[in-house]
C-alpha cells in the first residue's frame, strides 16, 4: 500500500496499524501519537515510541516493559488507576499515586500504616480496599465519616465508639449489637436512645445518663443533644423524663451550666 494512503489511514484511525504487516517507524510513531494505546501493536518500540505514547496516554505504561522512574511518574501524574500497571513500584511512587487518590491503595499489596492513613485521610473510604485495617486507621477512617464504618469487617471497639460519636446512625453499622454496646454507646452519643429504645429499660438508660451527665469533662454537644432528644420528654409513653431537673440532680456543673444556657435559648 502506498505510503501516503497508510499514513492517511492512521491518522483516521491509530488501531489499523495492528493490521498493518511490517510497518515502518514512520508509521508507527504517528500511530502512538496518536492514540498511546496503540503501543500494544508494536513489537520491540523504540523510546521514543514509548515516550511519546505516553504522552499521548498514561495508560500505555503498561505495555513498557522497562519504564524509566520519569515514564513511571508521568503515568501516575496521568492518573492513581496507572499503578496497577507497574511491577514493583518503588515507595515513592505508592505515596505519589495515593497522594492523587487514596483509593490507588487497592493495587498495593500488604501496605504499611503510613500508606493505609495516607489513603484514608485522603479518601475516608478507601479503607474497603484494605484488607486488614490497622486499629489507627480504622479510627482516624470513622473521623472523617462515620460511613466508613460499613466498610470495616472486624472494627476495634474503639472505633465504633468514634464512630457512634460522631453519628448516633453509625449503629446501624454495628455488627453483634448487645446490651454491653448499647450501653457503651450511650455514654458518648445520647441520641442513641433513637434507635434502642425498646432495647434498654429505663433504670439503664437513667444509670447511663448519670454517669455520662456527672463527668465534668462531658461534651456541650452531648448535654444538648440530650436536652433536646425529642423521645425523652415528660409526656412520652416509653420513658418519660423532665430533662431539665435529671441535669439539675445528676449533671456536673458543667453539665448544669449548659443546660441553662440552653433553657435560655428555648424562652
Amino acid at each position: 500500500m502506498e505510503k501516503v494512503k497508510l499514513i492517511k489511514m492512521i491518522k483516521n484511525n491509530p488501531n489499523a496499524i495492528a493490521y498493518i504487516t511490517n510497518p515502518t517507524d514512520e508509521i508507527k510513531l504517528l500511530a502512538v501519537q496518536k492514540n498511546g494505546l496503540t503501543l500494544k501493536y508494536i513489537d520491540n518500540p523504540t523510546r521514543e515510541m514509548q515516550e511519546l505514547a505516553l504522552a499521548n496516554n498514561g495508560r500505555s505504561i503498561q505495555f513498557i516493559d522497562d519504564p524509566t522512574e520519569a515514564m513511571m511518574i508521568k503515568a501516575i501524574n496521568d492518573s492513581w488507576v496507572n499503578l496497577e500497571y507497574l511491577k514493583n513500584p518503588s515507595y515513592h511512587l505508592i505515596k505519589l499515586a495515593i497522594n492523587r487518590a487514596g483509593w490507588a491503595i487497592k493495587y498495593v499489596k500488604n501496605p504499611s500504616e503510613e500508606l493505609q492513613l495516607l489513603a484514608v485521610r485522603k479518601n475516608y473510604d478507601s479503607i474497603k480496599f484494605i484488607k486488614e485495617p490497622c486499629a489507627s486507621v480504622q479510627e482516624e477512617a470513622v473521623k472523617i465519616s462515620y460511613d466508613a464504618l460499613r466498610y470495616i469487617n472486624s472494627p476495634t471497639p474503639q472505633a465504633e465508639l468514634l464512630a457512634i460519636k460522631h453519628s448516633e446512625n453509625a449503629i446501624t453499622f454495628i455488627n453483634d449489637l448487645d446490651q454491653h454496646k448499647i450501653l457503651e454507646f450511650l455514654k458518648v452519643n445520647s441520641l442513641v436512645i433513637n434507635y434502642v429504645m425498646n432495647q434498654i429499660t429505663k433504670d439503664e438508660l437513667e444509670q447511663v445518663l448519670k454517669e455520662a451527665l456527672a463527668n465534668e469533662e462531658v461534651e456541650e454537644k452531648y448535654v444538648r443533644d440530650f436536652l433536646n432528644c425529642s423521645y425523652l420528654n415528660q409526656n412520652s409513653d416509653l420513658m418519660p423524663m423532665d430533662k431539665i431537673m435529671f441535669i439539675y440532680k445528676y449533671g456536673s456543673k458543667k453539665a448544669k451550666k449548659i443546660a441553662v444556657d440552653e433553657k435560655l435559648k428555648m424562652l
